[in-house]
């Protein structure tokens, strides 16, 4: 939304505001601004829109999730891993518009630009194996599939697996 910059010098002003404040005795002021200053921070290290579309998905409103990740103009100004992020939620808003063309190229956009947690590169690998499921693409499929296994450690995608494998097993 506004650049880092702006960001960095709206912090500094609010933290000087609350040295003030805090000087002058209005400890509840002071304490109040310390936390939208600690929002402001926030902000320069974690893109507001990603925030925003990432609480519209976990509300299941994906819409409202695709129009915030749309207000984004440049991602690649992003650190590595919002940038990251970014294709990984428009890969999750593609893929539930039905749209799977789009959201498989975004899923390797996300992992090429290195996803950092590993469950959400489980669910990117999820994804691209059912993706290469659908195209009968059985080799590719394995290799995303036995990935995604081995990212999964909190074993929270097992039936999803599963369901795969046994597709698998159709082919």
């Amino acid at each position: 939304m506004y650049s880092k910059e702006i960001k960095i010098a709206l912090s500094a002003l609010m933290v000087l505001g609350v040295v003030f404040l805090c000087y002058i005795g209005w400890w509840g002021t002071g304490v109040l601004l310390f936390l939208l200053a600690g929002i402001v921070v926030l902000t320069i290290f974690k893109n507001e829109y990603n925030m925003l579309a990432f609480f519209f998905m976990r509300r299941g409103n994906f819409e409202k999730a695709e129009s915030a990740l749309l207000k984004i103009k440049h991602p690649e100004k992003f650190t590595q891993s919002q940038h990251s992020f970014y294709y990984y939620l428009l890969g999750i808003v593609e893929s539930q518009k039905k749209s799977f063309a789009k959201s498989e190229r975004y899923f390797k956009r996300a992992l090429d630009i290195g996803l950092r947690m590993e469950h959400d590169r489980a669910m990117a690998k999820l994804n691209l194996a059912g993706f290469s499921l659908s195209k009968r693409n059985k080799r590719e499929a394995m290799m995303h599939l036995a990935e995604a296994k081995k990212l999964d450690k909190n074993k929270m995608l097992t039936d999803q697996v599963k369901m795969i494998e046994a597709q698998l097993k159709r082919i």
